[in-house]
């Protein structure tokens, strides 16, 4: 599929009941035609200064993936992973990340690097950390922002300082489809959010009053959360406007767990299998939780932990300002 393809592809006028009876392969096969034009058409979108298209027509795809999706059933949708979840933030949002929490030109921040071939480490250490900032953390029913669902969103507005409380906390449970009464909540065995949770919620994409006040507050600071580029993914494809102020530089996300992994040298020495990098293992070594404490899995709570945990290894590394 090439870029023509793919907006041919998502222009198209989407008929559900043309695949009721079709048979598995032929879903799948729809599936991947839809979720290969989502890419070429998101990298075309921020490579390209007049790409052609309106965003919207990349959401009105996810949109109709999800659809299908609901018709393939959670066994299929969790089977594999999409290529549209990033696996991290790119070098350039790196850049800005580092810019925005040191409140330093991204140019000079750039030239550090390019100059001195500073690590993660030198650049997210060189400077105290300092300002206000977003934290946000989601709960969703896949690992694929274009099959599944986002059912919590959790935020809170935090100062980097010792003595910080956060302001303008939300957390807010968001609907599904009403076959999921029936199948139950996705990944509930992870964030362990039920139907009675959800049944009776306005579906993220149906609530336009919260993606008003989500896309304000995201634009007013530069937003942090812990493995940034999984909410960055799924706010890409779930929240109207989003993808308009990223590419505007109006939004600017930091990944917290790139800064556990380039401040806390006790992650370099700790397994692989025991996730060194992960909040709760982060936490714990910051004394944020006890040992035998676990993460909570919901949005709020985890924002909360992600941003005490970040000020205690600020804090450690004498970065606070």
């Amino acid at each position: 599929m090439n870029l023509s393809d793919a907006i041919s592809h998502a222009s198209t006028i989407f008929m559900p009941e043309f695949l009721f009876g079709a048979d598995e392969s032929m879903l799948m096969g729809e599936r991947a035609a839809n979720e290969e034009a989502i890419h070429l058409l998101v990298e075309e979108y921020f490579a390209n200064p007049n790409p052609g298209f309106e965003f919207d027509l990349v959401m009105e795809l996810a949109d109709r993936n999800r659809s299908l999706c609901d018709m393939m059933g959670p066994e299929s949708v969790q089977a594999d992973r999409s290529r549209n979840l990033a696996n991290n933030l790119g070098d350039d949002d790196i850049l800005r990340g580092v810019a925005a929490l040191q409140h330093r030109n991204v140019a000079k921040v750039a030239q550090e690097v390019e100059g001195m071939n500073a690590t993660k480490g030198v650049l997210y250490g060189s400077k105290p950390a300092k300002g206000t900032f977003v934290g946000i953390d989601i709960e969703t029913t896949s690992t694929s922002p274009d099959r599944g669902y986002i059912v919590n969103v959790g935020w809170e507005v935090m100062e980097l300082s010792e003595d910080a409380e956060p302001t303008d906390a939300n957390s807010l449970f968001c609907g599904l489809p009403d076959q999921y009464e029936e199948t139950g909540v996705p990944l509930s065995e992870i964030h362990k959010i039920t139907w009675q949770d959800v049944g009776d919620k306005l579906p993220f994409r149906e609530d336009v009053e919260l993606q008003k006040r989500l896309l304000k507050v995201l634009k007013s600071h530069p937003f942090m959360a812990h493995n940034a580029a999984f909410e960055d993914s799924w706010l890409l494809l779930h929240l109207d406007g989003y993808a308009e102020a990223r590419k505007a530089g109006k939004i600017i996300p930091i990944d917290t767990k790139d800064i556990c992994r380039a401040l806390d040298p006790e992650v370099r020495f700790l397994s692989w299998e025991a996730k060194p990098a992960s909040l709760e293992a982060w936490a714990q070594r910051r004394g944020v939780l006890a040992a035998d404490e676990e993460e909570r899995h919901l949005g709020l709570d985890d924002t909360d932990l992600m941003f005490r945990t970040l000020i205690a290894e600020l804090k450690e590394r004498n970065l606070l300002h």
